[in-house]
């Protein structure tokens, strides 16, 4: 099972917690229209799109006006998103490498629930230097360590703390989050810190659904 599926497991179709990743999502779409400014003509890259399609996934492809300028990325062979999005292009890249296009090929770069699930500090970084590498302005967002309902697995509060999430995802039988090779639980001061090694300037802010420093989600920004 793909991280992406294991991910959409604890999010029924239908259910509360389906309705809050929705609303979540929608807002997250609106603040990359309102931080980005993209026009008809700009030429946008998805990194790390999902094979997975339901209402949740995917979207910037589900809303986005301009579907042809997509170029659109994931690790597999995509053909369940090549199906869903035909107007966009998509290609298949590889894990923790070197983007397959030339410097400043897109206007925008993007990227929504991936940078947590990149492996180590070190590959967070090449991940954020591709983007800004092959993009003129960049929008990325993860899940924020301090939503009180953690993500992944939906064990409340407990994630706050390493020791509490280990101990709380062996008894729901969810150890594999703990593993930092599946999931880095992400904070404001983390993403701080990868923008740190990029010399263009960074903003840093909330999205998702709106609780101030509880928010569900995070945005790094380049621009």
């Amino acid at each position: 099972m793909t991280i992406d599926q294991e991910y959409y497991r604890e999010v029924p179709s239908g259910g509360v917690a389906e309705r809050l990743l929705l609303a979540a999502r929608e807002r997250i779409f609106r603040d990359f229209i309102s931080n980005m400014l993209p026009s008809s003509s700009d030429e946008v890259l998805d990194v790390g799109v999902s094979d997975v399609i339901n209402d949740g996934a995917n979207v910037l492809e589900r809303s986005y006006l301009h579907q042809e300028r997509i170029t659109a990325c994931g690790l597999g062979a995509g053909h369940g998103f090549k199906a869903a999005y035909p107007l966009c292009r998509y290609v298949q890249i590889e894990a923790n490498a070197r983007l397959p296009f030339d410097d400043g090929s897109f206007d925008i770069a993007t990227s929504n629930a991936v940078l947590e699930h990149v492996g180590s500090y070190d590959n967070q970084v090449l991940f954020v230097k591709e983007l800004c590498r092959v993009a003129r302005r960049v929008f990325i967002t993860v899940p924020n360590r301090f939503f009180p309902v953690e993500h992944h697995t939906s064990i409340p509060v407990a994630h706050y703390w390493d020791w509490s999430f280990r101990i709380a995802s062996r008894i729901a039988e969810k150890s594999e989050w703990t593993d930092e090779k599946n999931l880095i639980l992400m904070t404001r001061k983390r993403l701080w810190q990868i923008a740190s090694t990029i010399t263009k300037p960074a903003t840093v802010g909330y999205t998702g659904l709106q609780f101030g420093p509880l928010s569900s989600n995070l945005y790094l920004m380049f621009r």
